[in-house]
């Protein structure tokens, strides 16, 4: 999906490679530091399912959150939202609604474990937050924002999870 993407993205400049590599390490030391915190999103660690793992956390979870932030971004630059503030927050509102069809999901199928077994209400805080910061680092940066099959692949994750979700309900 990455590679999709990174394809179908015109106009590739600085900026747009920028907002790769940040939102790839930004997201996996968010993710680094709340697994070994627990302080951020509660306390959880990863199964095995997302693949090889450095210091406990899989290297796709950068991947992942470049392909949330950017196919959201995409969506919420499709719908014409122009402030940079209300469109990272209607953003940040997608995102942490697919985050919620997506966590009974990756529970069962072992992305992760809550130490709990309950996901904790400070993920979605954590979530709706951090994706707001990253959210307005893709508006901010010049780099074309059109990208017809960044939207399809937001909707078609939340819709693929929403169905799974609801086939164990």
């Amino acid at each position: 999906m990455l590679f999709l993407m990174i394809f179908s993205q015109p106009e590739k400049n600085s900026p747009f490679y920028i907002f790769l590599v940040v939102t790839y390490l930004a997201g996996y030391t968010i993710e680094l530091v709340g697994v070994h915190t627990g302080m951020i999103f509660g306390e959880y660690s990863y199964g095995s399912t997302l693949g090889l793992k450095l210091m406990q956390i899989p290297l796709m979870i950068g991947v992942n959150w470049i392909l949330v932030i950017y196919s959201a971004g995409m969506l919420v630059h499709s719908i014409g939202i122009k402030n940079t503030v209300l469109a990272a927050a209607v953003g940040s509102t997608f995102v942490t609604l697919l985050d919620f069809v997506i966590e009974p999901v990756a529970i069962r199928f072992d992305y992760w474990a809550w130490k709990t077994n309950d996901i904790p209400p400070q993920n979605y805080v954590a979530w709706y937050l951090f994706s707001f910061v990253l959210l307005y680092l893709f508006m901010r940066l010049p780099f074309k924002k059109h990208n017809p099959a960044a939207p399809v692949l937001f909707i078609t994750q939340f819709l693929f999870f929403l169905i799974l979700l609801t086939m164990d309900s």
